[in-house]
């Protein structure tokens, strides 16, 4: 998860003044808080999970702040979220999860109370749905599948997206919810922030493997969402046909055969992938202008061409993705408040036996590709480790992971005026079975060269460059199981 505090606000109130620091997740702002709720907070997950596996949280000062000193802290701090935010055991945390969803309430000036909300499918179908306003996604997205009669069975293969409409009838999937927010919120601060376009939330499929889609097309309701979704994909051009292929589907869609639709759909190529649209690479050479899309485990990586027989495509296996980052990329080096910063996905990747080379994608995207190659992650150690279901949820791995907070029922927020709020995690606690310490099956490699001496060549020098400053650095898990006679 993709965390920052961009900058800082002075508030005033009751005659006092103090500074609120701007979270920013995954891209996008998502809360304003305090110094001392932040350390609340530490103090809590400290309590809970141990001094030793926390980063050390930046002191405090008994003087006023000078202007250089605000912007260390502010620094200090982002550094200490971005920290939290790479540990599995505490992003899957209620403790953080609910810490986050109060403190969006508090920042917004939310009350909870009933309303009424539209979710979208894909073909423009409105499901609405009666809620509170402080509804977290999970919560949310149960309901929008209790009111089309989906089996809760089914649920964790979908999510709820943000998908924002051009003025010119493009759309953009913008970022995946998570469950530390509330729909109903997030949607209001995209409506107040002044945007030409129109951005909704539509409810998709968040599963990387087309064999779950064969369970899913099983039942007449999560057929029907397979459907509606790939017939605007194809519509959209993010489903690659030839005119023969188009003209097959243009007659099964008119017959209503949505089941053989679907058949002859999870032949073609990019079905079921996340398209991020155009990016800059500097593969295969610098300044590339090149398309993305994520899914069936590989990042691809096309050059667009006048005819589509003559495009050229590059395909990148998440396993052989060593790591990745993201970079804060500025036009101006001095300004560290430059309005128009350019993200960079950087991935690590092994293009041959003893090979391991950067990779870097510049686009507004960057952080939802990170995510979405964790979700690719995510999803393919699960199968590994012989699990079922979708990565749903904010990492992928939540209900797979053992809460840190699992046997502690409350803790407490502490409000910006300092005012203390027992939180009761009861309603939100689940205590799935733990398999983060499940043993990996291993292999011995009996060759001169292995993967696993090369990961081992690179970490010291590779690793201790890169994990400074903004970066947000990732390690592969599934980069382990690249054996030598994949190569």
């Amino acid at each position: 998860m993709h965390f920052s505090i961009p900058d800082t606000k002075e508030y005033t109130e009751n005659g006092s003044s103090y500074i609120g620091y701007n979270i920013h997740i995954n891209g996008v702002y998502h809360c304003t808080v305090r110094y001392k709720q932040l350390h609340n907070l530490h103090e809590q997950l400290k309590r809970k999970c141990g001094s030793s596996n926390l980063p050390q949280f930046p002191p405090k000062k008994f003087l006023p702040l000078t202007t250089s000193q605000l912007y260390d802290r502010r620094a200090q701090l982002e550094k200490y979220v971005q920290a939290i935010g790479q540990e599995s055991r505490i992003i899957t945390s209620n403790i953080l999860n609910s810490f986050l969803r109060n403190a969006q309430q508090e920042s917004e000036g939310s009350v909870t109370e009933q309303t009424t909300m539209d979710i979208y499918l894909m073909n423009g179908y409105q499901i609405q749905i009666h809620l509170l306003t402080t509804d977290q996604t999970n919560t949310v997205l149960k309901k929008v599948c209790e009111q089309i009669n989906l089996p809760p069975e089914y649920i964790d293969y979908f999510a709820l997206f943000c998908i924002r409409r051009n003025e010119n009838g493009d759309i953009t999937i913008v970022r995946k919810l998570e469950d530390f927010e509330s729909p109903y919120i997030s949607q209001k601060l995209y409506e107040n922030s002044k945007h030409s376009d129109v951005q909704r939330i539509y409810l998709r499929k968040m599963c990387w493997d087309p064999e779950y889609d064969l369970e899913l097309m099983c039942h007449p309701v999560s057929l029907n969402l397979l459907y509606v979704q790939t017939v605007s994909d194809v519509e959209r051009g993010w489903i690659i046909c030839t005119k023969s292929v188009l003209a097959q589907l243009a007659d099964l869609q008119s017959r209503g055969a949505k089941k053989q639709y679907l058949e002859l759909a999870r032949t073609l190529k990019y079905y079921g992938y996340m398209q991020f649209g155009y990016a800059i690479s500097d593969y295969p050479q610098p300044d590339t202008r090149v398309i993305i899309a994520i899914g069936k485990r590989e990042l691809s990586m096309r050059l667009p061409s006048a005819t589509e027989c003559n495009t050229r495509e590059g395909c990148f296996k998440v396993t052989r993705m060593r790591c990745w980052r993201i970079t804060t990329v500025r036009k101006n080096d001095t300004n560290d408040c430059d309005p128009e910063p350019q993200l960079e996905l950087s991935f690590e990747y092994l293009l041959s036996k003893d090979k391991l080379r950067w990779i870097n994608i510049s686009s507004p995207h960057a952080i939802f590709m990170s995510t979405c190659l964790q979700s690719v992650v995510d999803e393919l150690l699960l199968k590994k480790n012989g699990l079922s279901g979708g990565v749903g949820d904010s990492s992928g791995a939540t209900k797979q992971f053992n809460n840190i907070d699992a046997k502690n029922h409350s803790w407490t927020y502490m409000k910006r005026d300092g005012s203390i709020s027992l939180i009761d995690l009861n309603s939100s606690v689940d205590a799935p079975e733990n398999v983060e310490n499940t043993p990996r099956s291993s292999q011995q490699w009996s060759e001169p060269f292995s993967i696993k001496k090369l990961q081992e060549k690179f970490s010291n020098s590779a690793l201790s460059r890169f994990m400074s400053g903004n970066n947000q650095f990732i390690e592969n898990d599934a980069f382990e199981d690249i054996g030598d006679e994949d190569l």
